[in-house]
């Protein structure tokens, strides 16, 4: 085996293995996942999806709270009114104080303002928080 490919497998090894294991937190320090479903007025899915995209993700990061997914239904009626995601929480008290934070950043509530001048985006949000069972592979 070559001098550089002895130096580079270990390395990309790390990062793959980073990569992966980047969802997976260790033993004793579960954390809490939170599961939220945003169905919005007609017409303001891509409105929803655009403020996600450009704003929401990064001020959720700034506050402690960690991005896991972002989905969107395949079927009808949901597709077209439906955003589903999951952020974890390193607890529940972690979490009510991100939250409490977001709410009263300043930039989110211009963001906020702005993405619904031409009126309200969400008619409903539903939140569930979970945590992990002994046989999951993300704790």
């Amino acid at each position: 085996m070559s001098k550089t490919l002895m130096i580079l497998l270990p390395v990309a090894l790390l990062i793959f293995a980073g990569g992966y294991l980047s969802g997976v937190q260790a033993a004793g320090t579960a954390r809490v996942f939170e599961l939220r479903t945003y169905t919005t007025f007609d017409g303001k899915l891509d409105a929803l999806n655009a403020r996600f995209r450009n704003h929401t993700t990064r001020i959720f990061e700034k506050h402690g709270m960690t991005n896991v997914g972002y989905w969107t239904p395949m079927d009808a009626p949901a597709k077209n009114n439906t955003l589903i995601y999951i952020i974890s929480h390193p607890s529940r008290d972690a979490a009510k104080a991100s939250w409490d934070a977001f709410r009263n950043d300043p930039e989110w509530k211009k963001v906020a303002a702005e993405s619904e001048k031409d009126g309200k985006i969400n008619q409903k949000v539903e939140s569930v928080f979970l945590e992990s069972t002994d046989y999951s592979k993300i704790k």
